[in-house]
């Protein structure tokens, strides 16, 4: 029998929690709902008003991965949806506003990804990102490398860049922009990723080509497109094992000399928060928010 919690009011049905979703660590179901559960105080803020992609691995990392992007069938009637435009015509999509719905949809087994705006403004974007992936043997110490250099070309425009976990091998940089379309934010981030190749050429390639990116670090521009997502902070990864794609400080990525220095997982986030609260806070600051240059 499917057990049933109340959450905020709202009853939730969860599924199979003594499921080991992570062999190589013995991480359960049960154990992920705790996470997302225990987080939300943090996660929550990245997910609001925004309509969510989930990256779904009910079986763990090993088993089927897909992506559900429309709402899925079954979605209580008191989770937020919103219609969102794409290219097709326009598609209605999960908006998780709140923990009842945060937990509903982690009891799907999810990785959560988002777009660059509000659904309340999808026109406009409201986030800058570059997806800093190695490919091998770069790594994301590499990758390290090139997010300093972005960020100080970034605090250059007056653009205050932050940084997190792919949650995989890679980095995120994220900030805060308003008053420009998702294209004109795409142009910019391109502009600035040839930049980078041209100050650093034998580490950075920003064309997706996959031939150029052995041993270097591939600075992707493309998520800013309007139709593209990125694994939300805080998220869980479908990898080997239970990581996340964790905030961290500039200095822990000046001083990253090793991979594992910047491997995050859902055991460790509870306390990091404690220690230095959401450290992706000013994203959420309408002051901090600039336009592009």
């Amino acid at each position: 029998m499917t057990p049933i919690t109340e959450v905020e009011g709202r009853r939730v049905a969860l599924s199979n929690l003594e499921k080991v979703l992570y062999p190589e660590s013995g991480f359960t179901k049960g154990e992920l709902l705790h996470y997302y559960a225990t987080t939300a105080e943090v996660v929550l803020p990245h997910l609001r008003d925004r309509a969510v992609s989930f990256l779904r691995y009910p079986d763990g990392p090993d088993g089927q991965v897909f992506f559900t992007k429309n709402v899925p069938p079954g979605t209580p009637e008191w989770v937020t949806t919103a219609e969102v435009p794409r290219s097709e015509g326009p598609a209605r999509m999960v908006v998780v506003q709140d923990l009842a719905s945060l937990v509903w949809a982690a009891n799907l087994v999810t990785e959560f990804h988002t777009h660059q705006w509000l659904v309340q403004a999808p026109d406009e974007a409201d986030r800058l990102v570059f997806d800093l992936d190695p490919g091998a043997p770069a790594t994301i110490v590499h990758c390290c490398e090139v997010a300093l250099w972005l960020r100080e070309r970034l605090a250059a425009d007056g653009i205050e860049a932050y940084a997190k976990t792919a949650g995989s091998k890679g980095l995120h940089l994220l900030a805060a922009v308003r008053g420009s379309s998702s294209e004109r934010t795409s142009e910019y981030a391109k502009a600035l990723a040839v930049e980078a190749e041209r100050a650093m050429p034998r580490l950075v390639v920003h064309r997706m080509t996959r031939s150029l990116r052995p041993g270097k670090v591939f600075v992707d521009w493309s998520q800013n497109a309007a139709r593209k997502t990125t694994a939300a902070p805080y998220t869980l990864r479908a990898r080997r094992v239970p990581l996340v794609s964790a905030p961290v400080r500039w200095e822990e990525v000046a001083d990253c000399r090793v991979p594992a220095q910047l491997e995050f997982v859902a055991d460790d986030i509870a306390p990091r928060v404690q220690d230095h609260g959401d450290l992706l806070a000013g994203l959420l600051d309408p002051r901090r928010s600039v336009s592009l240059p």
